[in-house]
Formats: structure tokens, C-alpha cells, sequence
């Protein structure tokens, strides 16, 4: 068997980037059970309603949906188990440190394959208000429409020449 190489993503949060204005950001693997990682190379998962909790000097992903392998048998682990991260220390400790200030917390952004070892990229992160989504909202629309009216000058400037 080849052995695997590159990048292959299994799960996106894409509402976390919605939600919180991203401060920095950890690459960490995890502690999977057989059946959770078959379930996972077949690429389902939901990071949706996942948090990073740390207690007892060790990271815990909560509320990840790793859902059951299909020809899993009594072995098969639940879906919503809390799974253990693998962080050095300074990055641990540095994370709870920033965790106790108020409105910080810690987001799963990603979940994928690197070189065949399933990792997930977690977020510190600051909750943003509504009044931010708005305006990131209008940034982000703002941004498209002056695209499009460029892409159209260009188009017309090709047209007249």
C-alpha cells in the first residue's frame, strides 16, 4: 500500500469564521478509535456545534459528529464522544491562559488527512457581535461588487479594442 501524502479535507466550519474574528491559529492531532477514522476517510463529519475545552493541563474536542462507520460492529464508538488533542505544553498552557480572559474561546476550524494522520485546525477565537457580522457581511459584498464592475470595464475595453 502507497503510503499517503498531501492534504485531503474531511470536515470545514465555516460558520466559526462567521461567528468569531480568528486570532491565531493550531494545527493538533487527535485520538481516534479504528472505526472513527474509517468513518472518517470516507469524509463525513460536523464540526458545526464543536469546542475545545481544556481541563487538567490536556485539550478535549466536545460535540464533534463523527458519525458511526457503516460496517462497524459492537467496536463502533458514539458520535458525539469528546476526543483528546495532542498539543505541546506552551500551546496548552497558552491556550488556557487566553481562554480565561472574557469572550475567548477555542473553535475547531478544520478537520483533514495530513500525510495520512487525521489533524484538526483550531482557532483562538473572540466572539464577534452582531453589529461585526454586518459589517463583515457588507465588506465581503462590497468587495465582490467592485469585482464585477472591473470584470466588466476589462470586458468592455476588450470589446471596443
Amino acid at each position: 500500500m502507497a503510503k499517503e501524502t498531501g492534504r485531503k479535507l474531511v470536515a470545514q466550519n465555516k460558520k466559526a469564521r462567521h461567528d468569531y474574528h480568528i486570532l491565531t491559529t493550531y494545527e493538533c492531532g487527535l485520538v481516534l478509535t479504528g472505526t472513527e477514522v474509517k468513518s472518517l476517510r470516507q469524509g463525513r463529519a460536523s464540526l458545526v456545534d464543536g469546542f475545545v475545552q481544556i481541563d487538567g493541563g490536556e485539550a478535549w474536542l466536545h460535540n464533534v459528529h463523527v458519525p458511526e462507520y457503516s460496517q462497524g460492529t459492537w467496536t463502533n464508538h458514539s458520535a458525539r464522544r469528546k476526543r483528546k488533542l495532542l498539543l505541546h505544553r506552551e500551546e496548552i498552557d497558552k491556550l488556557s491562559a487566553k481562554t480565561q480572559e472574557t469572550g475567548h474561546t477555542i473553535v475547531p476550524l478544520s478537520l483533514y488527512f495530513k500525510d495520512g494522520r487525521a489533524k484538526v485546525e483550531i482557532a483562538l477565537a473572540k466572539g464577534k457581535k452582531e453589529y461585526d457580522k454586518r459589517q463583515t457581511l457588507r465588506e465581503k459584498q462590497d468587495l465582490r461588487e467592485s469585482n464585477r464592475a472591473i470584470a466588466a470595464a476589462r470586458r468592455r475595453q476588450r470589446a471596443q479594442a
